[in-house]
């Protein structure tokens, strides 16, 4: 389980205003978010298992990030890491439209998508769901297509709806907002097989097992003028945070470099 919300150029000074959590096995080798040495302008967390990561953002204006897509476990060895989509597109001089309508989805396991050069975001699932130019607004993505109406999301990003309306989508607020770890009601928890105190785990925004819940907490801040601030809280399987990096630069999104 992840998720994501976002207001994509929802208001005058911001182009993209990201929550996100990332949810994994606590046994799973990750690095924290860094600038690459061998991608000096990609910062992201790295999955040290398959190479790619959850969540990258680029000096060049480029922004990706994905999420699995929830269904039966499929034993099959699949030919590519989904995580390696987020890495690939930042590499890629493709739109995020023509990038997304090129993949071949049949090389992974279920995903969701989201991808941005600074002048659109797209969204994509190989389960489903084809490219679209996302229109600005508030979204919410976890495993499911984009809104899909989980309660937790649908918490969520109705919560970023509240803070953008009010002007205090600020970094504070957008942890806090990560930070929820009150789970669905059980009338309205579909576990999926699984068994019902993990399914009840796994519904709140925030998920806390020994086992599996949230490693890190993600902010991105993006404007209009190119700058970036973005944040990462890290956690162990006790749900204590055991890191935190920050990181603010200048990013040149294509519709800028288009203006030039």
């Amino acid at each position: 389980m992840c998720l994501i919300v976002f207001a994509w150029q929802a208001t005058p000074d911001k182009r993209l205003l990201l929550a996100a959590n990332r949810d994994e096995l606590h046994a799973r080798p990750t690095r924290e978010a860094h600038w690459w040495p061998d991608r000096p302008d990609c910062l992201a967390g790295r999955d040290l298992q398959a190479g790619g990561s959850w969540l990258a953002i680029g000096r060049g204006g480029r922004f990706a990030t994905v999420t699995n897509y929830s269904e039966q476990q499929d034993r099959r060895s699949w030919p590519a890491s989904r995580g390696l989509l987020v890495t690939d597109f930042l590499d890629s001089a493709a739109t995020p439209f023509d990038f997304a309508r090129s993949l071949a989805g049949d090389r992974y396991a279920g995903f969701n998508l989201l991808l941005s050069d600074g002048a659109e975001l797209v969204y994509v699932s190989n389960r489903g769901d084809a490219p679209v130019r996302l229109e600005p607004g508030i979204y919410g993505l976890a495993n499911a297509s984009l809104d899909a109406p989980w309660p937790k999301l649908l918490r969520s990003r109705d919560c970023l709806a509240g803070l953008v309306a009010a002007g205090q989508a600020n970094e504070t607020a957008l942890m806090r907002l990560l930070a929820d770890r009150q789970p669905a009601a059980a009338a309205e928890i579909d576990g999926t097989g699984l068994p019902f105190a993990l399914a009840r785990a796994v519904s709140a925004p925030f998920i806390v097992t020994p086992e599996y819940g949230t490693r890190c907490s993600t902010v991105i801040d993006w404007n209009h003028a190119g700058s970036v601030r973005f944040v990462e809280r890290r956690f162990d399987a006790s749900a204590t945070q055991t890191g935190e990096s920050a990181f603010s630069f200048q990013c040149e999104p294509s519709d800028r470099r288009q203006n030039l």
